[in-house]
């Protein structure tokens, strides 16, 4: 089946729905540590813990009670436990960097769980996890509940550079290999994920990624090419993370084959590798359900 855009029919099905609602409530943070670049947080959360699955996301009230900050700030899920869970930020604006200095004791208000979950293969499935940066967090939930079923699991957690990796450690203790790259050599393999993606991809029977949007797409495409279905977290910035807002949607193919713009928060984060039109986001094509009513015609 060939869909508007020209893309072949799709390896893998929508994400499935959560099965919990979200809840609303003020957490204490009952811990914190830094995480090379990055900061880990848990939080006292027993509500959201006991229902997360991985590749579910929270969200942030950031800058406290007075704060003139509206939008949330939607983290992904790096672990859940004992009534907590665990976040992994990397300071980058205003709201990013406020959460990562929150301190032992401190409380927040956050929702969750949010979003779609990565969705689990049968049991005993070879499966490959691809990390980029802290992106590496989100897949370590991931990886403990592919080993419970029975599935062999092969990492590989990437960065810019050994500061930026994450999770390596975490991801070792449940995985049965890891691989480690950054770009500059600093620390494992010198390059991109990609590349030892490309060299183990043909032994699994599924792969799941979470990181930067262009690493999402590499995999994917890698993926794609190989015949393996693939689940790919995105990373877009979720301004309510309920689905109201529209802020963060991209360009998705559904099953029927037409493109139509899906909310990453709430259709996603998670989405078939070979259903996100990667070129496109942050574009409105032609081609996509609606886009004739606005006035956009074909090139």
């Amino acid at each position: 089946m060939k869909g508007q855009n020209g893309h072949s029919g799709a390896l893998t099905a929508p994400a499935a729905k959560a099965e919990h609602p979200p809840v609303q409530r003020v957490a204490e943070v009952v811990g914190r540590r830094p995480v090379n670049a990055y900061t880990e947080l848990r939080l006292a959360a027993p509500e959201i813990a006991a229902t997360a699955v991985p590749g579910q996301f929270v969200a942030f009230a950031v800058g406290g009670p007075l704060s003139g900050s509206l939008l949330r700030r939607s983290i992904a899920i790096a672990g859940t436990g004992d009534g907590v869970v665990t976040v992994v930020v990397a300071a980058h604006g205003p709201g990013s960097t406020w959460l990562a200095g929150l301190q032992t004791g401190d409380v927040i208000d956050v929702v969750g769980p949010l979003g779609r979950p990565f969705p689990m293969p049968a049991p005993g499935t070879p499966a490959l996890v691809v990390g980029g940066g802290y992106g590496a967090a989100a897949l370590v939930g991931l990886a403990e509940r592919l080993r419970a079923t029975g599935s062999p699991v092969t990492a590989i957690a990437g960065a810019a550079s050994a500061d930026r990796l994450c999770s390596v450690e975490e991801l070792g203790s449940v995985a049965d290999e890891v691989v480690v790259t950054t770009d500059d050599g600093s620390a494992g393999r010198r390059g991109w994920v990609s590349e030892p993606a490309a060299e183990l991809i043909a032994d699994v029977g599924v792969v799941y990624a979470c990181g930067p949007m262009g690493m999402l797409r590499a995999v994917g495409e890698l993926a794609t090419a190989a015949g393996v279905p693939s689940y790919v977290a995105v990373e877009e910035s979720m301004a309510c993370g309920i689905g109201v807002c529209m802020t963060c949607v991209l360009p998705v193919i559904g099953e029927d084959g037409r493109s139509r713009f899906a909310r990453s928060c709430a259709e996603g984060p998670v989405f078939g590798g070979d259903r996100v039109r990667f070129a496109d986001v942050g574009k409105l094509p032609y081609d996509l359900v609606g886009a004739d009513a606005m006035g956009v015609v074909a090139p």
